[in-house]
């Protein structure tokens, strides 16, 4: 099969859905399909081939909808010569051609949500796009709920549990500790993992935490804590921290990997159903305010045999949401049609 994936930003960017369509585009090449991949990430040239994926990147001078759309005209053999179109939030990219070749299969994967509150422009961009697409992967129940969108398939991504098996068990742990890993913005909630640590701080003056990643908050961090920029694999930290600080799917499911104890935290509605409403929300702990976490977090550190008895369950659980199973997702969503 011929499969052109169309997202805002790819390898080598860092992020959720960055990886999200790397892993998948990994295993569909390894397996014989030709994968295309296009992109505004500016990083790269133009057009390059990595382990059999061609990635093609749109030129910096494109910036609105009418040049986006202009540009897939003069590059429209992208499109015709696809047999899988799928979008990862960017359907409006393919919108008019969506029109010009009816019977191409297009899909759409929608991945978290914009800002809070929701506006209602993204409620009908998104309706449109599930109304235009052949089906739909939503990634996280909550986009039901909030985008009134009729899913064809929720998920909530996945993770190759078999990396953390020996580097997270061997080293020495801080008993008072915690690791973040991701975008150093309003939606990771950084800052809220940034008080809560000063109140643990003054109960634990060894409470340590290590933030991995980059931002616009990340000079203002920088003079309080350590900080370290983006790095392709963050959760190596996880050998010496004991709990986890990450409010994504993506960190979430890795820190279950790497059996830490999973914090999380939400400032607004939709980010508190964004994690509630989760088959895992079970096994983590779900926080609203810097003190309530840094309660929480207390409570842990003197009940180990508690936060064990979450972690092997977090992992037990996140054993089953392999790569391959989510690769086996889009094939079945892409044969349903």
């Amino acid at each position: 099969m011929r499969i052109l994936f169309l997202c805002r930003r790819f390898y080598p960017d860092i992020g959720g859905v960055e990886k999200h369509v790397w892993e998948i585009s990994l295993r569909l090449a390894k397996s014989g399909h030709k994968v295309m991949i296009v992109t505004q990430s500016q990083n790269l040239q133009r057009e390059v081939v990595l382990k059999n994926i061609t990635i093609v990147r749109i030129p910096k001078n494109v910036q609105t909808k009418f040049q986006l759309w202009k540009w897939f005209w003069q590059n429209r053999y992208i499109i015709e010569d696809a047999d899988i179109i799928h979008c990862h939030d960017v359907f409006y990219w393919y919108l008019p051609f969506r029109f010009i070749y009816p019977r191409k299969h297009v899909f759409t994967t929608f991945h978290g949500y914009e800002s809070y509150p929701i506006k209602k422009k993204a409620i009908i961009v998104r309706k449109l796009s599930e109304l235009l697409s052949f089906g739909n992967i939503c990634v996280g129940d909550f986009i039901k709920k909030w985008y009134y969108t009729k899913p064809t398939v929720v998920s909530y991504g996945a993770v190759d549990s078999s990396q953390f098996k020996t580097k997270t068990q061997k080293k020495k742990i801080f008993k008072e500790s915690a690791l973040f890993f991701g975008r150093l913005d309003v939606q990771t909630g950084i800052q809220t993992y940034n008080k809560a640590f000063e109140i643990l701080k003054k109960k634990y003056p060894k409470f340590r935490l290590l933030v991995v990643g980059d931002g616009k908050y990340r000079r203002f961090l920088a003079n309080k804590i350590q900080v370290k920029g983006f790095q392709k694999n963050p959760e190596q930290y996880f050998e010496n921290y004991r709990f986890a600080f990450v409010s994504r799917y993506l960190s979430i499911l890795e820190a279950f990997a790497a059996k830490r104890l999973v914090f999380a935290v939400y400032d607004n509605p939709v980010k508190e159903d964004y994690l509630r409403m989760t088959p895992f929300a079970k096994y983590m702990i779900i926080a609203k305010t810097p003190a309530e976490l840094a309660r929480k977090v207390q409570f842990f550190i003197t009940h180990p045999d508690l936060e064990k008895k979450l972690v092997e369950q977090a992992y037990t659980w996140v054993k089953k949401q392999s790569w391959s199973g989510m690769v086996n997702i889009y094939l079945r969503l892409w044969k349903s049609t």
